[in-house]
């Protein structure tokens, strides 16, 4: 009788375990791909599900191929919450794709920088990053101080840019639009200064940890990058450096958006609020070296300088995601005709 009573309850607590597994929700979060990815993982991930009992899928890709896929996929999203860059969210918002974040849902939102928030709490930048020039210093005596060095002969064949469907490659490309006098509003200049370079590049790269193979086959010695993917990838032990270029390296503010009609708001919201967390963006910031939005976080000195910092942050471009949000489509329309045929 008491090996009855013994399995009976095994079972039992077996098929209660096998129950809640079956009932768990499951959040659907877009994140960037490579070491983005590994760090949103130990640093939101794993502390939500410990909180909540839930699940997380990753769906990966880069901002427009996530604001792609909201557009595509509208009212009915098949991500419940994404990490996007403020440009594509603030486009996304124009089109009335986003949910309204609702701050009283959100226990952290009081220690987030005021101007972390979007028009209308449409979405919130989480982090401060930069496109600036990496480069690896076994290959590269003189540090790169230009843009503009990428045109010179002496790298011919040795570097790549992004695709203007990345980040890096539209800010590269409106760095140089801006040094050779062209505007927002006319990047001619850009897109003429641009053909010979995009010609040279060893590769169009559309994902961001594209390039780590290409640098540790020395492959190539210099790219517009990402400061924190370096910093990654150097205590991994990658021969590479940060150069901040004289002209201003060009701000990113990765944000965060919840898709209109998604079905787990509520869920999306507690991931949203361990990503703007203390230890949430404490976390992100040392093992991505990434700038922090939430004023509780201090930085290392390791992680400061790497990231905007200083100087280099009082230097850099932050363009108004409206513009950029307004212009994209004809800025990559020219790219495609122009530049990447």
């Amino acid at each position: 009788m008491r090996h009855t009573l013994r399995f009976a309850t095994a079972t039992a607590i077996l098929s209660a375990g096998l129950a809640m597994t079956a009932h768990a929700e499951e959040l659907v979060v877009g994140a960037f791909g490579g070491s983005f990815a590994e760090n949103v993982k130990a640093c939101h991930i794993a502390a939500f599900e410990k909180a909540t009992g839930a699940t997380v899928a990753l769906k990966l890709g880069n901002s427009s191929q996530f604001a792609a896929s909201i557009r595509a996929t509208a009212g009915k999203p098949d991500m419940d919450i994404v990490y996007i860059d403020n440009s594509l969210a603030a486009q996304t918002h124009g089109e009335k794709l986003n949910e309204t974040i609702d701050r009283k849902r959100l226990t952290n939102a009081g220690d987030v920088i005021a101007s972390a928030w979007g028009k209308d709490d449409s979405y919130v930048v989480a982090m401060v990053s930069a496109t600036a020039l990496v480069y690896n210093p076994k290959l590269v005596k003189a540090p790169p101080t230009s843009w503009l060095d990428l045109a010179d002969p002496a790298y011919a064949g040795k570097y790549a840019i992004g695709d203007i469907s990345g980040t890096s490659g539209l800010h590269f490309l409106l760095a140089l639009n801006k040094i050779k006098g062209g505007t927002l509003e006319n990047v001619d200049p850009g897109i003429e200064a641009m053909k010979p370079i995009a010609k040279g590049s060893a590769v169009l790269y559309t994902q961001a940890d594209q390039l780590l193979s290409l640098f540790e086959r020395q492959e190539i010695a210099l790219a517009p990058w990402y400061p924190d993917r370096a910093g990654v990838a150097i205590d991994k032990g990658l021969s590479l450096a940060v150069a901040y270029p004289k002209e201003g390296a060009v701000g990113i503010l990765p944000a965060v958006i919840i898709p209109k009609g998604t079905a787990k708001s509520a869920l999306a919201h507690k991931f949203l609020d361990q990503i703007l967390s203390a230890d949430g963006q404490g976390c992100f910031s040392e093992r991505a070296y990434i700038g922090a939005v939430n004023t509780k976080v201090k930085l290392s000195d390791k992680v400061q300088k790497i990231v905007p910092n200083g100087e280099t942050l009082e230097k850099a471009w932050f363009i108004d995601p409206e513009v950029i949000a307004k212009n994209t489509a004809n800025w990559t329309r020219r790219w495609q005709r122009e530049v990447a045929r």
